[in-house]
């Protein structure tokens, strides 16, 4: 089983910004978390980061036939961008929307997600255990589809 990350706008500051809300933790520490959690469970992970929307849309699109599933943390594109929302479509794959704050208590405007209804699952709030709960879930929703 093979398995995507792809992490949005702004986190490779994750250590340094705004550590009242995403922690600490760095975006290699999420990406060796999630890493290791796959392994556990006998799939490999990938990851990716970008700014820029568009790398992200063609990353979504390059998975298909390569990957099993993806993780997403679309990051602030999450209540933006109408492209990723088709790319996720598009691709067929099963995806986790992935969220290190809650997003319901934060601004209104962090309340809508694009993206949330064409992927099997939204997880929000957990922190970096969130990126092993998201392979957690997704390696448990493929085997059991």
């Amino acid at each position: 089983m093979k398995l995507l990350l792809l992490n949005g706008p702004n986190l490779r500051l994750l250590g340094t910004r705004e550590p009242d809300i995403y922690g600490s933790f760095t975006l290699a520490d999420a990406e060796t978390l999630a890493k290791t959690t796959a392994e556990k469970f006998g799939a490999t992970l990938e990851a990716f980061q970008s700014d820029i929307e568009g790398e992200l849309v063609s990353a979504i699109g390059q998975a298909r036939g390569v990957y099993d599933g993806i993780i997403i943390n679309p990051a602030a594109y999450t209540h933006t961008s109408v492209a990723l929302r088709d790319a996720i479509a598009a691709a067929g794959l099963p995806t986790v929307e992935l969220h290190i704050s809650n997003t319901h208590k934060r601004e209104a405007f962090r309340h809508v997600s694009y993206t949330a209804p064409v992927c099997v699952a939204q997880l929000q709030g957990f922190g970096l255990t969130g990126y092993a709960l998201a392979v957690e879930g997704l390696v448990a929703y493929l085997n059991q589809h």
